[in-house]
């Protein structure tokens, strides 16, 4: 007699994955992961002056091997001089990231596995927020070792936390709602443009916005209200489109978002108060990493019980069939109006992140090119999903920097990568699954 079961046989790589780290929690991971940090931190400068690297590895040693292939590529196209010892350095990166990577955290994550899973059946006796804490401790520890190597791995990190609370904002639309909207650029340029307008005119002397207004040694605390400035002023804007476009249905959305954006930018261009097209500079340092990694946690925090509120299951009922849904007597209307500001909120929050990490923006900043870049993590990461978003940041971010070296050559190679999983991922690589948290954190159940 045999038994019929919803389980599909694992892929050839979650096999592997199983093999070789077995019934390890996240918090395992975490641990593996610190330790590998805690060891670059000691030996890494040394380690990489042994093996022949002008430098330390910086994002996991493919920055090194594409600045080789980048170089091959030149010799090749434009007869540049390279130097044959370059091409060592593609294998000692390799051996760096396995003496300091590979090979610590799996042998960490293996013999911490049971403690791990012990220590999480432990903290699940008490509220849900001490095991957040202690992970996301571990995190932010682990975030804190990797950035202070160098400031370029500082500002790769914060500018990538920044795409996570963007992709997110943006997935609440085009995924959850399944509408297409284009203007997520122009609420993160008014919210970069609104909190510096706070901070900087109230608290710095600058040539364009004055003299400061207000001088206290603890202003750096005003500058959560500078974030929630930006973000609703933005998401007062995105009534602008939200009340024309939502009394329509088809893809009046994106044409409507896609004029919203060029208009914002014409705007901003023509505004010579705000400094033109020449922008606003001198933004205070205060968009630390211990700032963007808390304004990240809580904006997931809150788009996931967001999406998994009353609001967010009416958001997919009307994304699989709005007529179906207002029958069952669901305001459709006030729904997508709802997420709509809620994400332009949040994309007005992670645009003045951006003008503090940069200390810069101007209105060529949100074009076009930054419009095809979120949208690539939303579609690539995956639709209807905070995983997805995660992932589809993360990945296209990291990437973008990887490829650098590569220069106009990049812009082939992420969009080939782009139509790959177009064709075999439709939805995108992680789509339509839900953010348990509890799961997360939780043991690693074994069969």
């Amino acid at each position: 007699m045999t038994t019929l079961t919803n389980q599909t046989p694992p892929g050839r790589f979650s096999g592997v994955f199983n093999r070789i780290f077995g019934p390890a929690p996240l918090l395992a991971f975490l641990l593996g992961f610190l330790a590998c940090t805690v060891i670059e931190t000691a030996v890494g400068v040394r380690l990489s002056e042994a093996l022949g690297l002008p430098k330390m590895p910086i994002l996991f040693g493919l920055v090194t091997c594409f600045k080789v292939i980048a170089a091959m590529i030149n010799l090749m196209l434009k007869g540049t001089a390279f130097q044959p010892a370059m091409l060592l350095h593609i294998p000692a990166a390799m051996i760096y990231m396995s003496i300091i990577y590979l090979v610590p955290l799996i042998l960490v994550t293996r013999w911490t596995a049971g403690w791990a899973n012990a220590a999480a059946r432990a903290m699940q006796r008490f509220p849900l927020l001490v095991s957040a804490l202690v992970h996301l401790g571990l995190l932010y520890a682990i975030f804190h070792f990797w950035a202070e190597m160098n400031d370029y791995r500082l500002i790769s990190l914060k500018l990538t936390l920044i795409a996570v609370l963007l992709t997110l904002s943006l997935n609440i639309i085009n995924g959850y709602m399944g509408e297409f909207s284009c203007s997520h650029p122009g609420f993160m340029a008014i919210g970069a443009y609104m909190s510096s307008l706070f901070t900087v005119g109230l608290f710095v002397d600058d040539k364009v916005l004055g003299a400061a207004r207000v001088s206290f040694s603890m202003a750096y605390l005003a500058f959560p209200a500078a974030l929630v400035f930006g973000g609703i002023v933005a998401a007062a804007a995105a009534l602008i489109i939200a009340i024309p476009s939502f009394k329509t249905r088809g893809d009046y959305l994106a044409i409507i978002s896609l004029a919203f954006l060029f208009i914002v930018k014409s705007f901003f261009e023509n505004m010579q108060v705000l400094g033109g097209a020449r922008g606003i500079s001198g933004q205070p340092d205060w968009a630390t990493l211990p700032v963007i990694f808390g304004a990240m946690v809580f904006g997931i925090w809150a788009i996931n019980n967001f999406v998994n509120s009353t609001i967010g299951k009416a958001l997919n009922a009307v994304r699989d069939d709005e007529i179906a849904a207002e029958a069952m007597t669901v305001n459709t209307r006030k729904a997508k109006m709802t997420a709509f500001l809620f994400g332009a909120f949040w994309a007005g929050v992670a645009g003045g992140l951006l003008a503090h990490v940069l200390r810069y923006v101007n209105p060529a900043m949100f074009g076009v090119q930054k419009l095809a870049e979120v949208l690539a993590m939303v579609y690539f990461g995956g639709l209807n999903s905070v995983y997805g978003s995660i992932v589809g940041a993360v990945s296209i971010s990291l990437l973008g920097e990887a490829l650098r070296p590569l220069e106009i050559l990049k812009w082939i190679f992420i969009p080939l990568l782009l139509i790959l999983v177009m064709i075999y991922r439709p939805t995108g690589l992680v789509a339509f699954k839900e953010f348990n948290v509890r799961r997360v954190f939780g043991p690693k159940e074994t069969d």
